[in-house]
């Protein structure tokens, strides 16, 4: 009888080993900059600033079924040809994902780790602004999601667009 349950006990962490797992490990601000290059003639100007916006995102893996996310977003505010602000900030996490497909591993890290990252990183471009002296820059929520799925589609017309190599054999 005691066997049964050796053998029972012995395969409980087997199972377990096999399961999907997915923490956040750290979430952490690696580059943050602020730029006032037209300080202090620019706290003078009363006219509103056009403000544009940049997304980027990069995945890596560090140590086996260890990632690291990286989300990056640059807020450039100009006055005509001056500008008046720019600020950037790298909010990176480390994400342990363990026993996940690959088809699924990489929509994790295209759309979960960074849906994860974004409002951190909001909240400290927000705040950086602030603190230069500036109102608040209120970043619109993003789709994750669709950004990833339009990535993968133009991924996918690139590959069908590529010019067939022609082999020739003697």
């Amino acid at each position: 009888m005691t066997d049964a349950l050796d053998t029972t006990a012995a395969a409980a962490p087997a199972a377990q080993d096999s399961q999907p797992l997915y923490n956040i490990e750290k979430i952490y601000v690696k580059d943050l900059s602020v730029e006032v290059p037209n300080a202090p003639a620019i706290f003078l100007e009363r006219e509103a600033p056009q403000v544009d916006v940049q997304l980027h995102h990069a995945s890596k893996s560090v140590d086996d079924g260890i990632y690291q996310t990286e989300l990056t977003i640059t807020v450039t505010a100009k006055i005509g040809e001056k500008t008046m602000f720019l600020a950037e900030a790298n909010q990176a996490g480390i994400f342990q994902i363990r026993n996940v497909p690959n088809q699924d591993l990489d929509a994790i890290l295209g759309i979960g780790n960074p849906n994860i990252l974004y409002p951190y990183a909001r909240e400290t471009i927000s705040d950086a602004i602030t603190r230069a002296g500036f109102p608040p820059v209120l970043l619109n929520p993003v789709n994750f999601e669709a950004l990833y799925q339009a990535q993968k589609a133009q991924e996918a017309q690139a590959t069908t667009q590529q010019p067939a190599i022609a082999t020739a054999t003697h």
